[in-house]
């Protein structure tokens, strides 16, 4: 694709993810063309006019009011904030137009995968068959969907999670890195699967389970949408 026809894109965020997603967009655009990624908006001000690896901070998330038409896509989200990108997004209130979905070249997908807006998939994703994935969703890397599996609108599967078939992810859950869940379980809205856990019974929304096998250690409703 010529770069003049790239549609320009602007990464929300930049620290980790958004640094993979800027990475990974500028995978896609040498591969197939599709973005021409101007930069970072970062609130942190100590980023601010600097490149973040050759990537330059253009100034402050509200800053997006200032590039009408750009697509943006939404990268923030930690263990102890994964619900950052639903506030954002909600705080934005931009049309489903406006936002990119950024899959990297390495992910594979089945063509019976469909995959929403504002969501990034990182190099080694595997989604096999008639896997959903909802709206501004992280995939980390080297994440395996299988078949039938359902995640929701903001989850947040960390590196190496393997998710069996049938398993429904809800909104806003956040699988930490290395978990394994088990075929036809639900893991709760909001919920929060520690690293390396493996799950054998559903998840609530809200609970926070790790361990082998995954067992609750506490409630959390900050992450359940009201």
């Amino acid at each position: 694709m010529n770069q003049s026809v790239r549609r320009p894109l602007l990464v929300l965020g930049a620290g980790g993810l958004g640094r993979e997603t800027a990475q990974a967009a500028l995978a896609v655009a040498a591969a197939r063309g599709s973005w021409r990624l101007l930069g970072h908006l970062d609130d942190d001000p100590t980023k601010a006019n600097r490149l973040v690896d050759g990537v330059p901070v253009l100034g402050p998330i509200s800053a997006v009011a200032d590039h009408p038409g750009v697509a943006v896509v939404v990268a923030t989200g930690r263990p102890t904030d994964f619900d950052s990108r639903r506030r954002l997004v909600r705080s934005l209130a931009l049309p489903a137009d406006r936002y990119a979905t950024v899959v990297h070249p390495g992910a594979h997908l089945a063509d019976s995968v469909t995959v929403g807006v504002g969501c990034v998939l990182l190099a080694g994703v595997i989604a096999t068959a008639a896997v959903r994935i909802g709206d501004h969703v992280a995939v980390m890397p080297q994440v395996v969907l299988t078949h039938d599996d359902d995640i929701g609108d903001f989850a947040t599967l960390a590196a190496g999670v393997l998710v069996a078939g049938g398993v429904t992810v809800g909104a806003g859950a956040y699988l930490g890195a290395g978990s394994r869940i088990r075929e036809g379980l639900v893991i709760g809205e909001g919920a929060l699967v520690g690293m390396g856990s493996v799950v054998t019974r559903d998840v609530p929304a809200g609970e926070t389970w790790w361990g082998v096998p995954a067992r609750p250690r506490n409630s959390r409703r900050a992450g359940v949408a009201s």
